[in-house]
């Protein structure tokens, strides 16, 4: 995680019962009129096709089968609602963007559903937008960016797959995403390092969710 942020013991508590709960799967909407009723705040995750929204969406509830992974990018083709009981809070699995396979009638559709959500969604509190530790922000994830800078939408970058770089690499990543963030209207300067296979990160994730819930 961002070596400027820690946590307590109490917020990591906090977020450890939160995630401890039942979640389920609630519905998949591939249109806006279809859109679960606003209630509560919303958190969706976002991110390049294949880079571990599905694995870390399991890793934070504990339950391996609830977002369903794939090796092929592009799986996920509807926004994906996650809920729990007693808890104010919904976990949205966006699609991914940046897969250059497929179709370009498909991705079209995916892009206006992912900015129709952007757009007008009143309870989307924040953005959790995935990068792969290993390749670093790419030119695609610039523009989901920008396009979220624009949406005037908050959203806080997580790294993936951090076991899978030496550390040394992963602390110059991080001050490179911080400076980088620093000139971003709609972003949120603080950055978690996670790996859903080593479990790193998870709990101080599971922290900064709760908190959100409970604002």
């Amino acid at each position: 995680m961002s070596e400027e942020q820690t946590y307590s013991d109490e917020d990591l508590e906090a977020g450890r019962l939160l995630f401890a709960r039942q979640w389920e799967f609630l519905t998949s909407v591939v249109d806006m009129a279809n859109l679960p009723n606003v209630a509560g705040i919303e958190i969706a995750f976002a991110g390049r096709s294949n880079v571990g929204k599905s694995s870390l969406i399991n890793a934070l509830t504990g339950r391996k089968g609830l977002a369903r992974t794939s090796s092929t990018p592009g799986r996920t083709q509807m926004l994906n609602f996650f809920v729990a009981p007693d808890t104010p809070l919904t976990i949205v699995d966006m699609p991914g963007y940046g897969y250059a396979q497929a179709p370009k009638e498909l991705v079209a559709a995916w892009t206006e559903l992912v900015f129709s959500y952007l757009r007008g969604r009143p309870n989307l509190r924040r953005i959790i937008l995935l990068i792969d530790s290993r390749h670093g922000i790419k030119k695609n994830d610039l523009e989901a960016m920008d396009l979220l800078d624009k949406a005037a939408v908050v959203y806080q970058v997580v790294l993936t797959k951090s076991d899978k770089i030496k550390p040394p690499a992963l602390a110059r990543l991080i001050t490179e995403t911080q400076d980088l963030l620093a000139k971003r209207v709609a972003a949120h300067p603080q950055i978690i390092a996670t790996s859903s296979e080593k479990n790193i990160g998870v709990d101080e994730l599971r922290a900064e969710l709760c908190v959100l819930a409970n604002q």
